[in-house]
């Protein structure tokens, strides 16, 4: 293989995408909540419980929130190779990794340049998610596997070996310039340090005073001549003369040494006879701990801890996978500063949401499923209540605060009706219409409140303005007049009228027309509302059904259809 080679993962349908409808959010106020009074300064409102198609959901995202995110945590539904009776592994492997690949594209342009995405996964597809991140996110920006503890006993019934663990696959947007945040340090890492020789600089502990000879540009410079300056005999208080051993050398030269013994920072023993180790003090070390790749139970809790928090919220309907709140607690430590945003687009038990706001980060969740409301509200209300004392809430001394909006996907814009006619959906309203055809166009929904042609713009002089009508030559005039020089405005209407289309680019060069709704038509795979990634759910392809005779012929709407979407009237 050439250093122009790139190796690729492939599957059945990997060329096949989806052309996602980016979708509208609409509030419902009755299940957003927010804390009656204002606990801290620091206290979040504007955080978003997202339900509805996880896929979609990322794209309805994609425009607002692209590059602003700091921390992507998924807990993906693993691919356990039982989910099809009528498909064969390999496709049911397929569709798993597609409907992956799809939604990390969108992940990674949610992320901020300084973001990471963080992943845990089983064996099962670990090391063919690896690769595909490594296509999707670049191989250079894999940051590391971490190995997470997730049961503590063995299980009996196992038929080859007890799983025990699962990954974290870590990817950094631009490992370049991305790092990790320390650890924050525990008591237990604090009590390794003591003062056996009553230093006054205080507590402190010893490290290895021998580095490898081996490796790097010292080992080859010691192969190549035979000599190293930090090989020396050491004599110690007890007058035990000292050699590194085979194949490394004293970490500091000769002279290094001396000064070094001369501070104090040299540790033979307490009876002055040990191999010298090197003293350093708690006062002196940085704030915090670098963090290894294996993540104990110990450290970040295991299975049955998160089943223990989730039941706290629902006792009846024990979520099968959630995942401990000190794991999350770990990423974000990581990951984020108080402040930052998270995105966790398979939330399950909302775990996610739950640790980001007691740690004072701003969130944002999106699930599909029924426990977003029988699961993820009523945890989140207790969080903000401050009636939540589980999970990480004493570590960080969570009083309570804060809130959440709830949000919806908008159904699909373009619905057929009973003609096979494509129309605008009958549940959009006016200001449903045009932040949608705002969202298509890639405009910021804004409406005016004195210029009631302003319904949104994607620059200070280029505006967007919505209509059902059908506007006349003269409604096209007045419009230009108000638009001016300088400006431009995009008009979405059904039909105008009087000129054609050339005439109206050349009448009134401040205006571009679009007719709705043929102006979106090719664009989507409009009414597709599920792109489930839980692939023991998916249906069997439907039959195509044959096509029907239209009642009126040539696929004309009936007489008593509003025309609002016709030929009729333009003459372009």
């Amino acid at each position: 293989m050439t250093g122009k080679q790139k190796l690729e993962l492939t599957w059945i349908g990997k060329d096949k995408r989806p052309k996602l409808e980016a979708r509208i959010l609409l509030e419902d106020g009755g299940r957003s909540y927010h804390a009656g009074r204002r606990v801290s300064e620091g206290d979040v409102f504007d955080n978003r419980l997202i339900f509805g198609d996880n896929l979609l959901a990322l794209k309805a995202l994609e425009a607002e929130f692209a590059g602003k995110v700091k921390c992507v945590f998924i807990d993906p539904p693993y691919n356990t190779g039982s989910a099809f009776t009528h498909y064969d592994d390999g496709l049911e492997h397929s569709i798993w990794l597609g409907l992956m690949r799809d939604r990390l594209e969108i992940i990674r342009r949610l992320l901020s340049d300084d973001g990471s995405l963080w992943i845990t996964i089983d064996d099962n597809e670990a090391h063919y998610l690896k690769v595909l991140c490594d296509e999707v996110f670049g191989r250079t920006n894999f940051v590391a596997n971490a190995v997470w503890q997730k049961k503590f006993s063995p299980q009996a019934n196992s038929e080859w070996l007890s799983d025990s663990h699962d990954h974290v696959l870590i990817y950094a947007k631009s490992k370049s310039t991305w790092r990790p945040r320390l650890l924050p340090r525990t008591e237990e890492s604090d009590s390794r340090y003591s003062n056996p020789d009553n230093d006054p600089r205080g507590v402190w502990t010893s490290g290895d005073f021998t580095i490898s000879l081996t490796g790097g540009q010292r080992g080859a410079q010691y192969a190549k001549t035979g000599f190293s300056e930090n090989i020396y005999e050491i004599t110690t208080p007890s007058g035990r003369k000292l050699l590194p051993t085979k194949g490394r050398c004293w970490a500091a030269s000769p002279r290094r040494f001396e000064e070094l013994r001369s501070d104090n920072r040299i540790w033979f023993g307490e009876k002055g006879n040990n191999v010298p180790r090197i003293k350093r003090f708690l006062s002196e070390v940085q704030d915090g701990i670098v963090a290894m790749t294996v993540w104990l139970r110990s450290e970040v809790g295991d299975n049955q801890d998160a089943k223990r928090e989730v039941a706290k919220f629902n006792s009846d309907e024990i979520f099968s996978t959630p995942k401990p709140e000190r794991l999350i607690e770990r990423v974000l430590n990581l990951a984020t500063n108080p402040g930052d945003l998270v995105l966790d687009s398979f939330a399950g038990s909302g775990t996610t949401g739950a640790v980001a706001h007691k740690m004072g980060r701003r969130w944002i969740m999106v699930e599909l499923g029924e426990h977003c409301h029988t699961h993820i509200i009523p945890r989140l209300k207790k969080v903000i209540d401050g009636e939540d004392p589980g999970g990480i809430s004493k570590a960080v001394n969570w009083k309570g605060g804060g809130g959440f909006r709830y949000y919806r996907l908008a159904p699909s814009l373009i619905v057929n009706d009973r003609w096979g006619n494509p129309i605008i959906n009958p549940e959009y309203n006016a200001a449903m219409l045009a932040e949608a055809l705002a969202k298509l166009e890639g405009f910021t929904y804004a409406p005016s409140e004195t210029l009631w042609w302003q319904h949104g713009h994607s620059s200070e002089q280029d505006f967007i303005f919505v209509t059902t009508q059908s506007l006349s030559a003269g409604q096209l005039q007045a419009l230009a007049d108000e638009v001016g020089d300088g400006r431009s405005l995009l008009i979405c209407c059904s039909a105008f009228r009087g000129v054609t289309a050339q005439q109206a680019l050349e009448r009134w060069p401040n205006l571009t027309l679009k007719k709705i709704p043929k102006m979106i038509l090719a664009r989507c795979e409009w009414g597709q509302d599920d792109y489930s990634l839980n692939v023991a759910n998916l249906p069997l392809a439907k039959p195509q059904p044959l096509a029907q005779p239209s009642p009126k012929g040539k696929g004309r709407k009936a007489a008593d259809t509003p025309d609002l979407f016709g030929d009729d009237e333009e003459q372009a």
